[in-house]
């Protein structure tokens, strides 16, 4: 980065996720959620989304046991991913619905719970018709 430029954030590379029963974990993510297993080794588990890491974890101390922050899995299609994650017995909160309409876009979102009790959440951006 130039001197020039100040420093900020720009990308995640890894999120960490809270699991109490780390196989019960590995399953959910792996069958129901169709992620990409990279590796589990004692305590922690690996997946691959997108050029993010999804790491499920028992937390090592008690100030990293809680709920993890809402994720949310950007998709092309939410009706068609809602449906598939449904058949994979995925427990929604929240169907699919209309959440904000921009200008070129409207935001859907669809929120459900993992295996381990965490939200997550289902999120789309649909090109409106005058978007162009």
């Amino acid at each position: 980065m130039p001197a020039s430029q100040p420093f900020g954030l720009d990308r995640v590379g890894q999120v960490f996720v809270t699991a109490h029963d780390l196989d019960r974990a590995v399953a959910f993510y792996r069958d129901r959620l169709g992620m990409r297993f990279l590796f589990q080794v004692p305590a922690m588990a690996f997946f691959q989304c997108g050029d993010l890491s999804v790491m499920l974890g028992t937390p090592e101390q008690p100030e990293f046991d809680h709920p993890a922050s809402i994720i949310y899995y950007l998709v092309e299609n939410i009706e068609r991913a809602h449906r598939a994650l449904l058949e994979r017995g995925v427990a929604f909160i929240r169907a699919p619905a209309l959440t904000h309409r921009a200008p070129d876009h409207e935001l859907w979102l669809a929120f459900f719970n993992d295996s381990e009790g965490n939200t997550a959440a289902l999120m789309a951006r649909k090109p409106t018709a005058t978007a162009g």
